[in-house]
Parts: C-alpha cells; sequence; structure tokens
C-alpha cells in the first residue's frame, strides 16, 4: 500500500517537474475571476470620486457662464437704447441683428431665454436659472 520507506523519493523526475511547470505555467497566464472583480470596483470608486468632485463645478460653471451672457446681453440692450430712443426695451432678436456678436449664446446655459427688463436708464436681464422656472430663488 504504502510505498517501502527504504527506497528514496525522487522529486527531480521529468515526469513530475513536467507537472509543476504546466500547473505554475497555468497559474500565471492570466487574471482570476476575483482579481478582475477587484480592478472593477477600483475603478467604480475612482470614478464614483471623480463624478463627486466634478458635478458641482459644472453647475458653478453654468451660472458663471450664464452671469457673464446675461452681462453681455445687458450691455448690448442698453447699446441699443441709446441708438434707438423712444424704441422700448429690444428683444433678444432685434440685439442678435448686430448688438452681439455671433459668438454671444442668446439663451442660458440650461437653454432658456433671457429676459429682458428696461426702466428708465437701467436694463436688467434674468435668467429662469438651473430649473428653468421664472421667479424662483436660483434665478440668475
Amino acid at each position: 500500500m504504502n510505498a517501502p520507506s527504504n527506497l528514496p523519493l525522487r522529486l527531480n523526475t521529468p515526469r513530475f517537474a513536467r507537472s509543476t511547470r504546466t500547473a505554475r505555467a497555468r497559474r500565471t497566464l492570466g487574471m482570476t475571476l476575483v482579481e478582475i472583480m477587484i480592478v472593477v470596483v477600483i475603478m467604480a470608486l475612482m470614478a464614483t470620486a471623480v463624478g463627486v468632485a466634478v458635478i458641482p463645478r459644472l453647475k458653478a460653471a453654468r451660472i458663471t457662464q450664464t452671469r457673464t451672457d446675461a452681462q453681455t446681453v445687458a450691455s448690448a440692450a442698453m447699446q441699443y437704447i441709446i441708438e434707438n430712443p423712444g424704441e422700448g426695451c429690444p428683444t433678444i432678436q432685434e440685439l442678435s441683428g448686430g448688438y452681439l456678436s455671433s459668438s454671444t449664446r442668446l439663451k442660458d446655459a440650461w437653454d432658456n431665454d433671457f429676459a429682458i427688463e428696461c426702466s428708465g436708464d437701467e436694463v436688467n436681464v434674468r435668467s429662469a436659472g438651473p430649473d428653468g422656472n421664472m421667479g424662483t430663488e436660483d434665478d440668475i
């Protein structure tokens, strides 16, 4: 049953060496499913961290861009009023006909129209803001 104890144990036989090399090669050929899952989880955590950091910055950038565009529209509206006394408050379409450059956005960052209000010598340009509704606290 058991090998006699007086026989030497030969681990360096060609057959034994070949089988250990084959097993070792098989283990190192590719990644296991667990290793792949760990990499996927790490990548998901990194993507979440980037998303959490970037999304608020995108909202702030849209607000800043809308404020800048509103100031540009207000300047163009003031120029229109000075050049066309008695015409009243201009519309965006009237301003786009020569008072605003072609690179100026005619809508806010959320694709809503600007509201131009004129009273005396004052021009006020407003945006509905992120929610798209005028008269709420997120208006710009």
